[in-house]
């Protein structure tokens, strides 16, 4: 019996989830120029013609797992941008990361993605798009600081600085949790931010 074209898009779909894993993992591991687009079809599964079919090139690849990276920061963005509390937006955020990091892999490695990203010369147009997404995100941050402060929820300080050091902290968890995998342990979420919540706010 002849597949049907729901059939073939969910194999399509499939497949293209299979590339997206493996090459996340192996950038992430081996670094952009080291990885080959035979390394990529050897661990999803399938032929080098297969992945060819739906990525032209290693670069085409790596800017469409760019563009997703991308996108995240959008949704972050805008969700910084809403009229709930600060201190709830902080907690939540921080919450979804740490529950990442604890049970999702690629969480991690799309963090170390991002950092190749940020150091690759002659960036193309979506590398160029995330890294501007990177530093709205942290302008938008800084803002949701100042709103919190000034509400009396978070502790006084630069709200640039507090940002960075939020986003740092994040980012050296992944890369921890990369290197050393199952012997990460999850920090609590008040450890995390307790340099920029008000003890009170704690529940």
């Amino acid at each position: 019996m002849p597949r049907t074209k729901a059939q073939y898009k969910a194999m399509r779909v499939a497949t293209k989830n299979k590339i997206h894993s493996s090459a996340i993992k192996l950038f992430a591991k081996k670094g952009f120029a080291a990885t080959s687009v035979q390394d990529i079809a050897f661990s999803a599964g399938i032929s080098i013609g297969l992945l060819y079919r739906h990525y032209n090139t290693k670069e085409e690849l790596f800017n469409d797992l760019v563009s997703y990276a991308a996108k995240g920061l959008e949704t972050l963005i805008k969700k910084f941008q809403s009229e709930t509390a600060p201190i709830e937006l902080i907690q939540q955020f921080t919450l979804e990361v740490l529950h990442d990091l604890e049970n999702d892999d690629e969480f991690a490695q799309f963090f170390m993605i991002m950092n190749q990203s940020s150091a690759i010369e002659d960036p193309s147009p979506q590398i160029q798009y995330l890294n501007s997404q990177s530093e709205a995100m942290l302008e938008q941050t800084a803002r949701l600081i100042e709103k919190g402060q000034e509400l009396g929820q978070f502790k006084q300080g630069n709200a640039s600085e507090m940002a960075f050091y939020y986003f740092a902290s994040i980012q050296g968890l992944a890369m921890i949790k990369f290197s050393i995998n199952e012997r990460f342990i999850t920090p609590s979420p008040k450890l995390v931010t307790a340099f920029l919540i008000k003890e009170d706010y704690y529940k």
